[in-house]
């Protein structure tokens, strides 16, 4: 099992697959780190994406080789490294194309206080319409 604050590689799309299907389960926000080997600007952000995981746990961070994994960088588009998409639920929701250190920090902090606030709307809603009802 892994810890919360860390950055996980998928190396097969069996384990891109258990790890997506593990976050839609607990409704967490994903952040995908799609990168290659060969290239440098990869090697800078990374460390980037690992301390973002241990300031921000509450949201799952993956890590997905283009040159391991080409059906799965086809499958979400990715054309340039690094690219970093955001899931919520298995939806695409944002993308970050390019080794941009505070674009991705405040992607993640605005989706994740986006999706707060969009709870308490959707259950300040109900509220109103079942005290509504009941007058």
């Amino acid at each position: 099992m892994v810890e919360e604050g860390q950055v996980i590689s998928c190396h097969t799309v069996e384990s891109w697959k258990e790890q997506l299907q593990l976050a839609e389960e607990s409704k967490k926000l994903v952040v995908v780190h799609f990168t290659a080997s060969w290239s440098g600007t990869c090697h800078v952000i990374a460390p980037v994406l690992v301390d973002l995981a241990k300031k921000l746990p509450n949201v799952t961070y993956l890590k997905v080789d283009v040159d391991e994994l080409k059906t799965v960088a086809e499958e979400w588009n990715v054309e340039a490294m690094p690219t970093f998409i955001y899931l919520k639920e298995g939806n695409l929701i944002d993308k970050v194309v390019g080794a941009k250190k505070d674009e991705l920090q405040q992607r993640i902090v605005l989706t994740n206080l986006v999706h707060k606030y969009e709870i308490e709307l959707v259950f300040y809603c109900f509220n109103f319409v079942s005290e509504t009802r009941i007058s």
